[in-house]
C-alpha cells in the first residue's frame, strides 16, 4: 500500500483532458500523479475507477510484452478525502521531449484533416509518408496496440495519447511506450452494473459486440472491434493479430488482476469475466477465423 499524499511536487505540468495530474517524486524518480476523474455518465459514482483501469491496462500490455509506462496504485488524500490515484513513470529526461502522433501527422496531413482526427486512412497515410520512424516498424506497434486495445476495450485510444520520444541532441526519434491506458476496462461501471453484468449474459454481450468502440474511425464512424478484427480486411491488421493472440496468457492477466490492490473481490471478477469473454469472441474468433482462411488458401495451392 503506498500512501503519495506527501511525496516531494516538481514544477512539471502534463497535458491531457482525463483527471488532474501532478509530478511527484517517489523513490528518488519523477512518476506522474494521475487523479480519479468525475463521471460524464453514471452519476452514482462519486468517481470513475480509470486510475484502476490505468494500472491494469498498463499491466496487461507489460504481461503481452509490448513496453509500456511503468504504473503504480495508491491513495492520495486531498481535502480530508481519501483517494485512489494512479502513479506513471515518467519516461522523459532532460534532452528527451514526448511528441504524439499528431505532431507527426500535422506534418502530413492537411489542416482539413488535422493531426487529432482519427480517420483510419488518415492515419494509414501519415504512417506511411513520415520518415522520422521506419514506416514498417511503426505500422506493426500501431496494430499491435490496436489488437491489446480491442481486448481491453480502450474507447479512447486517440493521436495524442501514443507517440515518441525526440532526442534533442541527436534529432532522433524513436517511438514511446504505451501510455494512457485510463480509458480501458469500463472505468464508469459501479458494483451494481458489474454484478448486473456477471449476473446476465445480455450485459457482457453488450459490452463484448457493441460497446465500448474504438477511437479510430472508417468513413467518420468509430470502429467496432469485434467487427474489424473478424473483417480481416486489413492484411497488417491481421500479421498483429498473428503476432498477440498467441501472447495474451490469461493466467497472467487473471493474476495481475487478483494481485491488484484496493479493489473488491466484485470488481476482481468484473475484470476477469470480461477479459476471458472479450479475448474469446473478438481476439480468438478473429484469431481462429485467419487461421481457417490460411489453410484454406493452402490447400487450394
Amino acid at each position: 500500500m503506498i500512501d503519495f499524499t506527501n511525496l516531494p511536487i516538481r514544477n512539471k505540468t502534463y497535458t491531457g483532458a482525463n483527471g488532474s495530474k501532478i509530478s511527484v517524486i517517489y523513490n528518488g524518480e519523477q512518476y506522474m500523479l494521475k487523479f480519479p476523474v468525475s463521471p460524464s455518465r453514471n452519476k452514482e459514482m462519486s468517481y470513475t475507477n480509470g486510475c484502476v483501469s490505468e494500472y491494469i491496462g498498463c499491466h496487461i500490455f507489460d504481461s503481452i510484452g509490448i513496453p509500456v509506462q511503468e504504473t503504480l496504485l495508491g491513495t492520495y488524500t486531498k481535502n480530508g478525502k481519501e483517494m485512489i490515484v494512479v502513479a506513471c513513470k515518467d519516461f522523459t529526461s532532460s534532452g528527451i521531449v514526448l511528441q504524439d502522433f499528431a505532431s507527426l501527422k500535422n506534418t502530413i496531413i492537411d489542416s482539413e484533416h488535422n493531426g487529432y482526427g482519427t480517420e483510419l486512412s488518415d492515419i494509414l497515410r501519415a504512417m506511411e509518408e513520415q520518415r522520422a520512424i521506419n514506416p514498417r516498424k511503426l505500422k506493426e506497434w500501431f496494430w499491435d496496440i490496436f489488437i491489446v486495445d480491442a481486448l481491453i476495450g480502450n474507447w479512447d485510444r486517440h493521436n495524442g495519447n501514443w507517440g515518441f520520444l525526440y532526442e534533442v541532441d541527436t534529432d532522433r526519434m524513436k517511438i514511446a511506450p504505451v501510455y494512457d491506458c485510463g480509458s480501458c476496462l469500463f472505468p464508469q461501471a459501479d458494483e451494481v452494473i458489474m454484478q448486473k453484468v456477471l449476473d446476465e449474459q445480455e450485459e457482457r454481450d453488450l459490452r463484448i459486440f457493441q460497446i465500448p468502440l474504438s477511437g479510430i474511425k472508417i468513413n467518420d464512424k468509430k470502429i467496432n472491434y469485434h467487427t474489424f478484427l473478424s473483417s480481416l480486411k486489413y492484411p497488417d491488421c491481421n500479421r498483429a493479430l498473428k503476432r498477440i493472440a498467441p501472447k495474451i496468457d490469461l493466467k497472467k492477466i487473471c493474476a495481475i488482476i487478483n494481485d491488484t490492490p484496493y479493489i473488491t473481490d466484485l470488481q476482481k471478477a468484473f475484470y476477469k469475466t470480461m477479459l476471458t469473454e472479450r479475448k474469446e469472441k473478438i481476439i480468438d474468433f478473429a484469431f481462429q477465423k485467419l487461421r481457417r482462411r490460411e489453410r484454406t488458401m493452402e490447400q487450394e495451392r
